[in-house]
């Protein structure tokens, strides 16, 4: 590792953290520019935690936390050997004792070196072989499939050759989903995500990218019904929390991100098979459990989410903090049971619910978004209804401001690219 980065960076959020001498972190939040990051330092931090977080910027929303009380800055990208050696100078100098992954790229990281890092502080995330079927999507549907527990049609699909069986097989429209998220060497990762395809050339388009970097695919059936997920801390066969939520609306349109959800109780049919999901994979920690419902309203299960995801807000604000849940599993603390939580409320992600407006209106007519005027209406109409807004925080109010202004000068810079390409477009 060079002199240059091997310095620690940081940014100062509070007057009395005597910087690298002395104070000691009961947390270090990793990847903290994620949303699920900036829940989980407020919730730690209003539990009295001292916590830390760790990004490759500084343009975090986090950092300006009045509950973050330092904000490294690491200067080599996420996944490499450089990032890890600036992780472990961090450890060994603040002293944190938990250690919290909100991103699949650190966390491959961390699953390669996890002997080394656990000789430093203890790592929020479940058992290696736990992982192995938790974040493969072939591998959790095996499990699923033998549970009973309803899954799409699916193939596996690993070049472009066999596209045509899987057309055959499952039709169009389709979803081709990578079975990992986040490919990886040791040098560099990937992260990968799923392609709605309702043409035999958009299908092979999608495998043909998907597997370029060694990945396999699911070739599975297209399912637009309802979204809901369960979420959970599960240890040592105790089920600690539940929680759940369904999702009108996605980034994209189709599946991803919630960007507008709302707390539901437990649904009997989804809950009680993600339950039996989670205990048969022994998933301790946190996990969320995605299930889509096809036209007649029968579930579906989609993945498994094994990691604070970026959605938990809603579950916090609703009564259940799975973050700090999460740090008294992590630090082999008892852990709180909750039995219950309030539902109805709604959670808005504005920025995201923008976009995906936008690309309704971009991918008009496709299966599964909504028409225009409908997308239009949609989006107006929510800023009527009570609900909460990602980042926002009256007790806090900084983080939005720095969200908000991150946003702006990204949208500008949009903006200025596109004129100039058009511009070059008009002169040749």
């Amino acid at each position: 590792m060079t002199a240059e980065t091997s310095t620690i960076l940081s940014v100062d959020r509070s007057s009395d953290v005597p910087g690298d001498a002395g104070e000691t972190y009961h947390a270090l939040m990793l990847d903290a520019r994620q949303r699920q990051s900036l829940v989980a330092v407020r919730s730690l931090g209003r539990q009295g935690l001292a916590v830390a977080g760790l990004d490759t910027s500084n343009h975090v929303p986090a950092f300006s936390s009045r509950w973050c009380r330092r904000g490294f800055v690491c200067p080599a990208a996420e996944g490499t050997e450089a990032y890890l050696l600036y992780l472990e100078e961090v450890l060994e100098r603040s002293g944190a004792t938990v250690l919290i992954p909100a991103a699949d790229g650190t966390i491959a990281l961390l699953r390669r070196h996890r002997a080394r890092i656990e000789r430093r502080a203890r790592i929020a995330l479940a058992s290696e072989p736990a992982l192995i079927t938790a974040v493969n999507k072939e591998r959790t549907l095996a499990v699923a499939r033998r549970l009973g527990i309803g899954v799409p049609r699916s193939l596996l699909v690993q070049a472009v050759s066999e596209v045509p069986t899987a057309l055959k097989e499952i039709g169009l429209p389709a979803v081709v989903k990578p079975t990992e998220s986040w490919l990886s060497n040791d040098h560099s990762g990937i992260r990968v995500v799923s392609r709605l395809v309702t043409t035999p050339d958009e299908a092979r388009g999608a495998v043909a990218k998907l597997t370029q970097s060694g990945g396999a695919t699911l070739f599975q059936q297209l399912l637009s019904g309802r979204r809901e997920a369960i979420s959970f801390l599960y240890a040592k066969g105790q089920v600690y929390a539940r929680f759940a939520q369904w999702a009108p609306r996605t980034l994209p349109p189709l599946g991803g991100e919630s960007v507008l959800r709302q707390s539901i109780a437990v649904p009997p049919d989804t809950g009680s098979q993600a339950e039996r999901l989670v205990r048969e994979i022994d998933l301790e920690g946190y996990s969320e459990v995605e299930f889509r419902r096809d036209g007649a309203g029968v579930p579906h299960l989609m993945e498994i989410n094994p990691r604070l995801s970026a959605s938990v807000e809603i579950a916090v604000r609703s009564g259940v903090n799975f973050p700090h849940l999460l740090y008294q599993w992590a630090s082999g603390a008892p852990i709180d049971m909750v039995e219950r939580y309030r539902t109805g409320g709604w959670m808005r992600y504005l920025r995201g619910d923008l976009m995906t407006t936008i690309a309704a209106l971009r991918q008009r007519g496709r299966p599964g978004v909504a028409p225009p005027i409908a997308a239009l209406l949609d989006f107006g109409l929510t800023f009527f209804k009570p609900m909460g807004y990602d980042y926002l925080d009256w007790q806090d109010p900084l983080p939005a401001l720095t969200a908000t202004a991150d946003f702006t000068r990204e949208l500008a810079t949009m903006m200025v690219k596109r004129t100039v390409f058009r511009l070059q477009k008009n002169s040749s």
